[in-house]
């Protein structure tokens, strides 16, 4: 299990960008910590999350 923004999630052995787009995500407008750091977008297809990771996704919204 891994836990993603505070829920435990079946996702070890998938990449970032395999969960970002089963969870809905819009990748295009988000931030990913893995286990404290940030992950730049250019390494989402070839980073596995591993058993008991901790995944923090930050979506951006505009407005004022």
């Amino acid at each position: 299990m891994v836990k993603i923004n505070g829920q435990e999630i079946d996702a070890a052995g998938k990449t970032i960008s395999e969960i970002i787009e089963k969870e809905g995500y819009n990748a295009a407008r988000l931030a990913v910590e893995l286990n404290g750091s940030i992950v730049p977008k250019a390494k989402y297809a070839e980073t596995v999350v591993k058993e008991n990771d901790v995944i923090e996704v930050v979506r951006f919204v505009g407005g004022g």
